[in-house]
């Protein structure tokens, strides 16, 4: 059995856990989650566990499959009770960010600022003018709207400029020798 399906997700207090024909949703004090369940693979509640389970004969795709669906169901359960944060920094010149209404404008060096449309289902603060803080209760949400950002321009490897994770450490290139 695969180690990670093997280990429970306890639930903390005021989270609840629903297990429908097919689907997974966890509800909790920020919001509530859903999850679709692949053929083959069950889904139990005991006390206040989660329990994952699936057939001992199965192909080791569907334990792997086990081994993700638990791991999902854990992330959905932080998610509802704590809820997920990711915090980026702009590093240059003239580089600033803003939120106005439900879009991100960033000033990024470009000759015309660059508006993001914020999705549903998170938030995104701008403590400071180089400061992003994208918040949520989707951890793949959260992550995926931080990359797009980071994509409009990722650090470059000469000065260091750009959007970056916060804490993310970049190594710099030696530049041209006369």
């Amino acid at each position: 059995m695969s180690r990670v399906a093997k280990k429970p997700v306890q639930l903390p207090q005021g989270v609840s856990v629903a297990v429908n024909d097919g689907a997974v949703t966890v509800k909790g004090a920020k919001g509530a989650l859903s999850l679709a369940l692949t053929a083959g693979v069950t889904v139990a509640q005991e006390q206040q566990n989660v329990v994952v389970q699936y057939d001992g004969a199965a192909p080791k795709a569907l334990v792997a499959r086990a081994g993700s669906t638990r791991a999902h169901i854990a992330n959905m359960v932080t998610g509802v009770s704590k809820g997920y944060e990711r915090k980026l920094e702009l590093v240059g010149v003239g580089y600033r960010a803003a939120v106005q209404g439900k879009a991100l404008n960033l000033t990024l060096g470009f000759s015309h600022p660059v508006a993001y449309e914020v999705p549903e289902g998170i938030s995104i603060e701008t403590p400071t003018q180089t400061e992003i803080l994208i918040k949520g209760i989707d951890r793949q949400k959260v992550g995926q709207v931080a990359a797009e950002i980071r994509s409009y321009r990722p650090p470059e490897p000469y000065k260091g400029k750009g959007v970056r994770y916060s804490g993310e450490k970049i190594e710099l290139k030696e530049g041209k020798k006369k």
